[in-house]
């Protein structure tokens, strides 16, 4: 068994970014911007990066097959374009704690709360409007088991 565990924040929210960077399967049509390389755990929570749902391609397009479809870049290829934001949905955002990392969806509230408790994610509602619900990771491990909420997220209207 392993005894040492992936427990720095910063390194969590990098591996969750690679994760729906580098999925081509369930979770292609997500991206994450807004991205802070040069984040800070608080004990608030430092906004790490946004996770959208990038919108789909129209139907004609959708005749030549399925494409991933990469928002717009800009000249130095660091952030994604106001034109990318307009045309995305944002599903949820990260923030960094000095020993997790709260994932705050937007969408999808109910069904991310059901994915999240059934892979033993702590999960919570949180009282705003919209209501939103918090998933925390505190672990390099939780990276992989918040996937299908992610998921479940995306695929909420």
């Amino acid at each position: 068994m392993v005894d040492d565990r992936l427990q720095d924040s910063v390194r969590i929210a990098q591996l969750l970014a690679s994760e729906i960077s580098g999925d081509a399967g369930r979770l292609r049509d997500l991206q994450v911007t807004d991205a802070d390389p040069d984040v800070e755990p608080t004990l608030d929570g430092a906004l790490a990066y946004r996770i959208v749902r990038v919108r789909e391609a129209d139907a004609a397009d959708a005749a030549d097959g399925p494409e991933r479809r990469e928002p717009a870049l800009d000249a130095d290829e660091e952030s994604v374009t106001a034109d990318a934001i307009d045309d995305a949905t944002t599903i949820a955002e990260a923030f960094v704690q000095p020993d997790r990392v709260r994932l705050e969806f937007r969408v999808g509230v109910d069904a991310v709360a059901e994915a999240a408790e059934a892979a033993d994610l702590r999960a919570r509602p949180k009282a705003v409007r919209p209501p939103r619900t918090i998933v925390f990771l505190e672990d390099g491990a939780a990276v992989k088991r918040v996937l299908p909420a992610l998921d479940a997220a995306s695929e909420s209207d």
